[in-house]
């Protein structure tokens, strides 16, 4: 129904394990593992979630992923017989994606029993469930999406914590901090800038 939102980042809720992303006027709350919850950029970053809906009597409930690929994964523990999304999530933050598609494959019960509510012969059943619709192959291309997106939400942080750097020396030059911010929020900002880079380029908003 809904395969993805691309929004700015509202705000959390750590405790809940809830993101809330600004689309189109709409604020929509998703739950997220532990594990992409501390990937999620500064609040006011674009990012796109892959996003499952669960249809409850009483909710209609988000979940959201950084990769197709773990979304399908999160899918595929929903059919194991006894795993629910709470629990499902749970596996994910225990493990990330990478290592849950490897223990599986290696028959490795005991690493994803250390998920909370998933005991040895939940693991079990979990393997011999989800073991043929999985492939090394398949695990590895999901590592390298994996560790891709990593690295751009990584690039994405150190992007905003430079801008605002440079809000703070504009401010510190005198300016006023609005002057500053929109100043610095016309700077077409690329991944590398400085905050020297970002600087010079805001200076010259001002100046004009």
């Amino acid at each position: 129904m809904i395969a993805y939102i691309k929004g700015a980042l509202a705000y959390t809720e750590p405790e809940e394990g809830v993101a809330v992303l600004e689309s189109g006027g709409i604020g929509y709350r998703i739950l997220l593992s532990g594990r992409d919850l501390d990937l999620l950029p500064p609040v006011g970053e674009e990012l796109r979630l892959y996003t499952h809906l669960q249809v409850r009597e009483d909710a209609f409930v988000l979940f959201g992923f950084f990769t197709k690929e773990d979304r399908k994964l999160f899918q595929q523990l929903l059919g194991v017989n006894g795993i629910g999304p709470k629990a499902a999530l749970g596996v994910l933050t225990a493990l990330s994606a990478d290592d849950l598609r490897f223990a599986v494959l290696a028959d490795d019960a005991k690493a994803i029993a250390k998920a909370p509510g998933i005991g040895i012969k939940t693991a079990q059943k979990l393997i011999l469930e989800l073991k043929d619709k999985l492939s090394l192959e398949e695990a590895f291309e999901a590592r390298l999406e994996n560790q891709q997106t990593k690295a751009a939400a990584g690039a994405a942080s150190d992007l905003s914590e430079a801008r605002n750097e440079a809000v703070e020396a504009l401010t510190a030059l005198g300016y006023s901090a609005s002057e500053s911010l929109k100043a610095v929020r016309k700077v077409e900002a690329a991944d590398g800038m400085s905050v020297e880079d970002i600087l010079k380029a805001a200076l010259k908003y001002i100046s004009f």
